[in-house]
């Protein structure tokens, strides 16, 4: 790192991927500071920068020797093994020594103590939480959420009818024809696993999907204005129920409902063009059905502003992704077993194809990918500038 990049980090001050440290400090902080960034987006330490101003004030050779040794040491003691790089780069005659510490690819680390930290923010917090864990698993692909078995959700669960017709779909033939029992066949497309459904069967083939899982809807609301904080609704708040592809029908019939209908030169008794491409709506709401991040206890969110739709989907692009990956292209699949079964049955390739076609429809589409928040946001900009204020 030259001298000029390290000056530019250290004037933004500390954030979640940037820590400053004016000398070693006692305990094991610094092995904490090690597991919550590798949980998290990996990041620096640095030595020899006050904490809060930010001032440098360098390090001794001796200093420098000492600090290496001992933070190899602690690195030592995170499992699963993680390789930091360490680095010193002099600033007017100050020495100051870097910790780079990469994002993992193996979470959760955890200490020698087995606690398990993430950053938030400039700080760092303890994780507690099952499903939190569960998520750093999913992250290192080592728990894929949607073929976790539901508990309670038994054989009787399944709609009977609705995954023999997708097993007709996808062989050309029913799995009697292929010599296996109704429950073999579930077991061999990873619905069924040790007696109970898994994520991705029961929102496939479930009867009633939302009685195990009741976040897993939709919802859906029309705002008056453009404000989110408005207690005034054109259509009051509901929850969509059902299967993957029923909330996908169900959400596209809702939200065309809430739009406009523009004639754009067409005559008076055309049906008129919908104001947001109705492909560009079915690309991503499907995306949000199928990608969310299914640890995450909260529904996706479609609202109705009267100068936007936002598309609200539970959990931050996985594995570092970003937007501009997904423009072009680039997918990373959190779901391989609800991917698979959309695409047997929706209108779905999983080749990474939906964001370009969404954005070929909807030049204007925005995405927002919240890592603090959790979330992926997709606004689309309503065309029809002439209706009345809502």
């Amino acid at each position: 790192m030259t001298t000029q990049e390290l000056l530019n980090i250290i004037s933004t001050g500390e954030t979640s991927k940037v820590q400053f440290k004016r000398e070693m400090p006692r305990g094991d902080s610094i092995l904490k500071e090690i597991v919550a960034m590798s949980n998290s987006l990996g990041g620096i330490i640095i030595f020899g920068v006050e904490d809060v101003s930010g001032n440098i004030v360098g390090l001794s050779p001796k200093d420098i020797e000492q600090y290496d040794r001992d933070i190899s040491q602690m690195a030592d003691n995170v499992q699963p093994t993680v390789y930091i790089q360490t680095e010193v780069v002099t600033i007017e005659d100050k020495n100051l020594l870097l910790i780079h510490v990469p994002e993992g690819i193996n979470r959760p680390y955890k200490t020698s103590k087995g606690e398990i930290y993430l950053k938030q923010g400039a700080n760092k917090r303890l994780l507690t939480d099952n499903s939190e864990i569960m998520r750093l698993f999913q992250q290192s692909r080592n728990l894929l959420a949607d073929e976790m078995p539901v508990y309670g959700a038994t054989i009787d669960d399944i709609a009977r009818y609705q995954f023999e017709d997708y097993f007709q779909k996808e062989f050309g033939y029913n799995f009697e024809e292929k010599g296996l029992t109704y429950e073999q066949a579930l077991k061999a497309k990873r619905v069924l696993r040790n007696g109970e459904i898994t994520l991705a069967g029961l929102l496939f083939f479930g009867r009633n999907p939302q009685d195990f899982k009741p976040a897993f809807t939709v919802k859906l609301v029309d705002f008056y204005g453009t404000e989110i904080s408005s207690n005034q609704y054109m259509s009051k708040p509901q929850d969509l129920k059902g299967t993957i592809p029923m909330l996908l029908e169900q959400s596209l019939t809702w939200v065309k409902s809430h739009l406009f209908s523009l004639q754009n030169g067409q005559g008076f008794n055309s049906i008129g063009k919908l104001e947001i491409s109705e492909i560009a709506l079915t690309e991503i709401i499907l995306n949000a059905l199928i990608h969310r991040d299914y640890y995450k206890n909260s529904p996706i969110r479609i609202m109705v502003f009267s100068d936007r739709v936002e598309i609200i989907s539970p959990g931050k692009l996985p594995n570092s992704l970003t937007v501009e990956d997904i423009k072009y292209g680039n997918p990373v699949i959190r779901n391989n077993q609800m991917v698979y079964f959309s695409s047997k049955l929706m209108p779905y390739s999983g080749l990474g194809s939906g964001i370009r076609r969404a954005l070929e429809e909807e030049p204007e589409m925005q995405m927002y990918n919240d890592i603090e928040g959790e979330l992926f946001k997709v606004v689309f900009k309503r065309k029809n500038d002439s209706k009345p204020l809502r």
